[in-house]
Formats: structure tokens, sequence, C-alpha cells
């Protein structure tokens, strides 16, 4: 009889243990939970003020009153709070949003403040809320360019923006400041970066002298304004890339009343020679079929043959010019006076620059330019010296 006795007062001594649990899953703060939080920005740099917001959910079967919403921490000051001076109740299965202006506090750091309030019933709910405090500022350099700029000339500069933030940074704009210097465009607009992540801004960049050409970078965290500068010093000089054609081979053969000129053009530049075509400059005149002849794109290291008809006086320094542009658009034009008067002449006084408008030369007819010499037969020319590169503007 004893030992039923004490079965029995076992089972309802873990009974009232059982029970103890239950009464505690009956307060109304267990009922309450984060459906979300967030910071705007995401993080906050020291001084600047933010926007914490909570929302809390009721998963309870009636509603809860609510008072005292608060934040506990050291790495922020509460500047403002949402007008909660009275009782707040939220209704089951629904939620509601507390809003906290803070402002943030240094050094550097990522800190868990605590979210708490009161209920009608005197419980207080607790909620971990991780807040991160940081003084990295966008990263801003040049990651392209060329090292010496031709005058008057285009050329591609490129802007790296990098946000090595943990948020993300908005309305990023890159305003191009300078003297005696065409930048298009004049300012550019990146509407938000991403944490951690980066964007390529291309200017096109046209110096008529060397200068420092600065891109100023302004961009917000949440309200805040930043901003940072690059400097980027411009040096004029020839063009170290362009295309550079070298005529080799001539061969001069009479037709009668013009002369036939054949050769080889090789491309000895670190740059592709787009649209490239050939002809003669005056004194000499352009005519028959090959009035001027069309090689097309010619690439770095790459030879193509060309043949030009034409009638001159004076075969001692016949002017061949070479027209082509770069993969920007920019117009070149590479003059190569030749000594056809010998069977051993070369070519020598040559001459690059950059052009505007159209190059071209027109065809025209042998009348008045003189015949070739009586007795002239095929004479094979070799033109052995380079072209000496200047480059100019004829703007």
């Amino acid at each position: 009889m004893k030992k039923r006795s004490a079965i029995i007062s076992i089972i309802l001594g873990l009974l009232m243990i059982s029970a103890i649990p239950l009464a505690s899953a009956a307060t109304t703060s267990s009922m309450l939970y984060v459906s979300s939080y967030t910071m705007d920005p995401a993080v906050l740099y020291p001084y600047e003020q933010g926007t914490v917001s909570v929302t809390l959910g009721n998963s309870g079967n009636q509603s809860i009153g609510l008072s005292n919403p608060n934040l506990i921490s050291d790495t922020i000051t509460i500047d403002k709070k949402d007008s909660w001076n009275t009782m707040s109740y939220i209704a089951s299965g629904s939620t509601i949003t507390y809003s906290f202006l803070v402002s943030a506090n240094p050094p550097d750091s990522s800190h868990f403040a605590l979210f708490s309030i009161e209920t009608k019933d005197g419980d207080i709910f607790h909620y971990p809320i991780l807040i991160t405090v940081d003084s990295t500022d966008l990263i801003a350099s040049i990651s392209d360019a060329p090292s010496v700029f031709p005058a008057e000339i285009e050329k591609t500069v490129n802007l790296s923006i990098v946000n090595p933030r943990a948020g993300k940074i908005d309305n990023i704009f890159v305003t191009a400041s300078d003297s005696g210097i065409k930048v298009s465009p004049s300012e550019k607009y990146v509407s938000s970066l991403d944490a951690q992540s980066s964007a390529v801004v291309p200017f096109t960049v046209t110096p008529s002298q060397a200068a420092n050409l600065t891109f100023h970078i302004s961009y917000q965290s949440g309200d805040i304004d930043h901003s940072t500068e690059v400097v980027l010093p411009i040096n004029v000089g020839n063009d170290k890339t362009a295309a550079l054609p070298v005529v080799n081979n001539v061969a001069l053969t009479t037709k009668g009343s013009y002369y036939d000129l054949t050769g080889d053009i090789t491309n000895t530049g670190i740059t592709d020679a787009k649209g490239l075509t050939v002809t003669v400059g005056s004194p000499a005149q352009s005519t028959g079929t090959y009035a001027e002849y069309a090689i097309g794109s010619l690439a770095s290291d790459d030879s193509r043959s060309f043949e030009v008809t034409f009638t001159a006086q004076d075969l001692t320094s016949v002017p061949l010019v070479m027209l082509w542009k770069d993969a920007e658009g920019n117009d070149y034009s590479l003059t190569k006076k030749l000594n056809l008067g010998t069977a051993s002449g070369s070519g020598s006084n040559s001459s690059v620059s950059r052009t505007s408008g159209n190059a071209g030369m027109g065809a025209g007819g042998p009348q008045g330019m003189g015949g070739a010499p009586p007795g002239m037969g095929s004479t094979s020319l070799f033109s052995g010296s380079k072209a000496v590169v200047s480059v100019r503007s004829t703007r």
C-alpha cells in the first residue's frame, strides 16, 4: 500500500513540474515576435544619423497592449522616438512598427543594440539588433588611361568606383573639371552601388594642352552627402599607341601619259589603322584607275599591297598620302615624300598628322600635268627610311 502511494505521489509531482512551462508560455510577451528590422542606411558613418525600424508581430489570439519602446546601446544615441507616449495595441495576427532616429558613435564597430518594449501586463520583450558603424569612404581611381595624350585627339579614360562598405551607397555623381580639356560627358550619374561592388565609368578626353583633370565624385549614404576626388595629370605628346604605316618595295611603271606606283605598307604601330587609303599629294595629281587605293583595316604588324596611278612633272619629290582612322573614329594622315627620279631613289621627309573633315584626294585627269619621260620603263624603287612621326592638329 505504501509502495502504491509513493508511485502516485511521483506521478503527481511530474504533472506539476510539466505544468510550469505551460503557465510561462501563457505570458503576453511570449506572443510577440520580431518579423523584421531595418537600418537606413544599412551602415552608419560616425556622428551621422540613420533610422532603425523594428516590426513586431502578435502570434496570440488576443490583442496585446505595448508601451515604452526603447533601444539600449553604447554604439548609437536615440535622437528622436516616434510618438508612442500612450499605450498601443497590436491585434491578433497583426504587426506594428517602431522607428528610432539615431546617431552613430565612434569608433568603427559592429555591435548589438537591445530593443525592448513593455506589455500591459508588465512583461518586457527583448530582441538584439546588429548596428554597424564604419568610416570607410568610397574608393575612386583611374583604371585605364593613356600615359601620353595626343593633342586634339579623343582618348578614353576609365574611372573605377569601388564601394568597400557593408551597405549600398546612392546617387553617385561624377563631374569632370578641367582647364583646356574637353571631356565628354562632363557629368555622369550612377543610381546606386551595392556593398562590396564596383563600377567603371568611361569618359572621352580631348586635350589641347597639358593640365590636371579632376574628377569630383559625390554620393549619399542615407540622406547624408559625401565626396571624394581623383586627379589625372594630362601629358600631351605623340600618341605612342597610334598606327604607323611604313612603305616598302616601291615600284614605278610608266603608262604612257601617267605613272603606276605599287608597293607594300606595313603597320608598325601598336593599334590598327581603320579604313586605310593611299593616294598622292600635290604637286603630283592622282588620276586613272587607282587615283585612290582603299586598303581597309590594317592590323598591327600586318602588311598589304597598294597601287596608285598619277601624273607628275617632278619625280624627285612625290608625296604619298596615307589616310586612316583609329578605333575611336579620329582621322589620321601620313605623308611620305618619295624620290622616284632614279632607280635607287628613297623616301624622305615623312610626317603624320591628325586631320578633320574629308582628307581624301579626288581623281584627276592627266591633262596639263605632263606625261612620263620618253623611254622610261618599269623602275623598282625601295623606300628605305621610316616615317618620323609628329602628331598635330589641323583643325
